[in-house]
């Protein structure tokens, strides 16, 4: 369902009654589509806490310069 910006304002409680049953509600400005409406879900994925333990990059070497990519920007061979 597409409405406009004017009939969203003041039909907002009915528009959340009809996502609430399903259905997505397109809201335009001017003829275009600016805003979609639809059925809130919660995430079916937990957060697991740890998961990238033993997984870290060795930051020690992060501000050294790389002489292929300084060539590749310089132009100098």
């Amino acid at each position: 369902m597409i409405v406009n910006m004017h009939e969203a304002k003041s039909s907002l409680s009915k528009l959340v009654e009809l996502v609430q049953d399903g259905e997505e509600v397109v809201i335009a400005k001017a003829g275009n589509p600016v805003a979609l409406l639809k059925p809130y879900t919660k995430s079916a994925k937990k957060r697991t806490p740890g998961i990238l333990k033993g997984k870290s990059f060795d930051m020690s070497r992060f501000d050294e310069a790389d002489e292929e990519i300084g060539m590749l920007f310089d132009g100098d061979e």
